[in-house]
């Protein structure tokens, strides 16, 4: 039971990552539009965009600073060597007073705190109860139903869709918590049914959410995911170009997903597979000359045939 509490708590603790990360991104394109204003203007103005430049630059790098923080303490939450060590860690962390960590924190805490016979009349009670989500309830069909656990694939590939395209399930961060969990399940099986539940999932988020930052948090997470099965997906967001909305100075604002679709190119390469080299290939005549150009250079990168 801790050992899946855990991988929850680190799943939360990259998400605030990721979420800060995305502050960094603006940052990062705030920056592309002064540095291009400081080719155009002379005098008091320059003075002010410099001064401007190098206050983004600070706060991108604290930015950065507390990503690297947030990846640490995720990492940290799963190698510590006694219930001691990890408790001072949770300490620490709720230190931090951040309510978007602060239930998960305490609720390893309280696990922590609970005797051998009080974890395993919690656990036999879970038993008892069965599943109470979606994505429990899949998750224990996996181990479970016959058909789910079968040689041929299309069971699983079914259930993942059925599951992935329930309404609000994209929303559920509970459910994606418990669905990244399963991937560090011992049962092949399950394994298989979160990560392809998992690929519908940020698919849906990252072909259809209006907030592109979140499109490209979606993109982020199929990149991690070692199934063949993303290869197609990375390759649909690739070839889907929409507008949605960024955060920016003055709020949000319209944008386009072309930082979305350079990051399902460059994982292709990381598969290296004719499929992909296909893919990337065609984007070399995009209508993005952004994304054509990296294209190009992906294929010069890796050259010869990917297999």
């Amino acid at each position: 039971m801790i050992g899946q509490e855990l991988r929850q708590l680190q799943q939360v603790l990259d998400q605030k990552a990721d979420a800060i990360q995305r502050d960094f991104m603006v940052a990062g394109d705030e920056l592309n539009v002064l540095t291009h204003l400081l080719t155009k203007v002379e005098g008091a103005q320059r003075d002010g965009l410099l001064a401007e430049q190098a206050e983004l630059r600070l706060k991108q790098q604290a930015l950065a600073d507390d990503i690297n923080l947030w990846r640490d303490r995720a990492r940290a939450v799963m190698r510590q060597p006694s219930d001691a060590a990890l408790l001072s860690l949770l300490k620490e962390i709720a230190l931090v007073d951040d309510e978007s960590v602060r239930p998960a924190v305490e609720h390893v805490r309280h696990l922590l705190k609970l005797t051998t016979d009080e974890l395993d009349q919690m656990r036999q009670s879970q038993l008892r109860a069965g599943p109470t989500t979606v994505a429990g309830r899949l998750i224990e069909r996996a181990r479970t139903e016959h058909e789910l656990r079968g040689v041929p694939p299309g069971p699983r590939q079914q259930a993942a869709f059925e599951l992935a395209n329930r309404s609000g399930l994209a929303q559920n961060d509970q459910a994606l918590a418990e669905l990244e969990a399963a991937l560090a399940d011992d049962d092949p099986m399950v394994k298989e049914v979160a990560a392809l539940t998992l690929i519908q999932v940020h698919r849906f988020r990252a072909l259809n959410l209006g907030d592109l930052e979140a499109a490209l948090v979606s993109v982020q997470r199929l990149a991690r995911l070692r199934n063949p099965a993303v290869v197609p997906v990375l390759i649909e967001i690739l070839q889907t170009p929409r507008t949605g909305y960024v955060a920016g100075p003055a709020g949000l604002q319209s944008g386009n997903n072309r930082r979305v679709r350079e990051l399902a190119l460059s994982s292709l390469a990381d598969w290296h597979t004719a499929q992909a080299q296909m893919a990337v290939r065609a984007s070399q005549h995009d209508r993005d000359s952004e994304i054509a150009q990296d294209a190009t250079h992906l294929l010069e990168w890796f050259p010869g045939e990917w297999h």
